[in-house]
């Protein structure tokens, strides 16, 4: 886990691991279970390799999810959520519902100061 001083405040610490927006569809992704690489890529879409590189190895770094190398020709990579990334299901199942109900009252709306 990092070793960097964390905010004061939770909300903000929660926001410092996962507030980027790959990073929370990679949770998404990775709470039905492990994938490789290409898999999250695929899925994820619009995310450069790069990107989701970095992505991958911060939240490694935080203790959100683990990485297996498999010795095989092609190396075969897999990430799967930690106990600590599989915590965060009930933030992600708030997200989604707070989304479908903001899809039905005011996403509707279009121009300046809607989300």
């Amino acid at each position: 886990m990092e070793t960097k001083t964390l905010p004061a405040c939770p909300v903000e610490t929660t926001l410092t691991l996962i507030s980027d927006k790959w990073k929370v569809l990679i949770l998404r992704d990775l709470l039905t279970g492990t994938k490789r690489f290409g898999e999250l890529k695929k899925s994820i879409g619009g995310v450069s390799q790069k990107v989701l590189t970095a992505q991958l190895r911060q939240m490694e770094d935080s203790g959100l999810l683990t990485r297996t190398v498999y010795p095989e020709v092609p190396p075969r990579v897999e990430y799967a959520l930690t106990e600590l990334g599989l915590s965060l299901k009930p933030v992600l199942d708030a997200m989604q519902i707070w989304g479908e109900r903001y899809k039905e009252t005011a996403g509707g709306r279009t121009g300046r100061g809607t989300a």
